[in-house]
């Protein structure tokens, strides 16, 4: 979140939208002159913002010379693959974030566990591995349905596999798991919104703009 002293909003540099800072990706320069994701919007120096896509991310590296070079106002050296890299860099968040509703007690893993969860609980959120079989998801959707006041508010995530879902959790072989409600679920909640909305294409081109 930008500091009190700090704007809301900023221009993206490919589509000059101005948009809220949340909606946005700000870059930087490191010392060797490369441009860095900020994902934090906390690393020192000039920052130059592109919407939080990949494809406005790929087009600016495509054009980096009008987008970066422009911001920071001199040579700006990036290497192939910006858009993966940041991608990576969500998901690993997402992933931290994940482990520490954990570390606060508010996740439970396993069918069992999470079917009583949704029974008794108030459930936030239900993690599903994105290998898990399609018959256990539909089962724990009617238990949620009939269970939970607010169903449709409860965030379904499928964006991570079995092995990713063990290595955040410290655990084996982790196919359900449910997010009881609380600060630690809403931040992980928070985190997967942000990384869906990044790989959900905008449909834009190195057309659209004049950056």
């Amino acid at each position: 979140m930008p500091r009190k002293s700090e704007p809301t909003e900023r221009q993206c540099a490919v589509t000059r939208e101005v948009q809220p800072v949340s909606a946005l990706i700000r870059f930087v320069l490191d010392p060797q002159g490369e441009v860095v994701p900020d994902l934090k919007r906390v690393l020192p120096g000039r920052g130059v913002w592109v919407t939080a896509t990949k494809d406005i991310v790929a087009v600016a590296e495509k054009d980096r010379k009008k987008v970066f070079g422009r911001g920071f106002k001199g040579e700006a050296s990036v290497e192939p693959g910006l858009a993966d890299r940041v991608d990576a860099l969500m998901e690993r968040s997402a992933l931290q974030a994940l482990s520490m509703t954990r570390k606060a007690g508010e996740l439970v893993t396993g069918y069992a566990k999470v079917e009583a969860a949704l029974r008794q609980d108030d459930v936030a959120g239900l993690v599903h591995a994105s290998d898990a079989a399609e018959d256990g998801v539909r089962k724990l959707a009617a238990v949620a349905a009939g269970t939970q006041e607010h169903a449709n508010g409860c965030q379904i995530v499928r964006l991570f596999d079995s092995d990713q879902l063990d290595l955040a959790l410290g655990r084996s072989n982790v196919i359900h798991a449910a997010l009881l409600a609380g600060q630690a679920s809403e931040n992980f909640l928070s985190r997967v919104r942000d990384l869906e909305r990044f790989r959900n294409s905008s449909g834009a081109s190195s057309d659209n703009g004049n950056a």
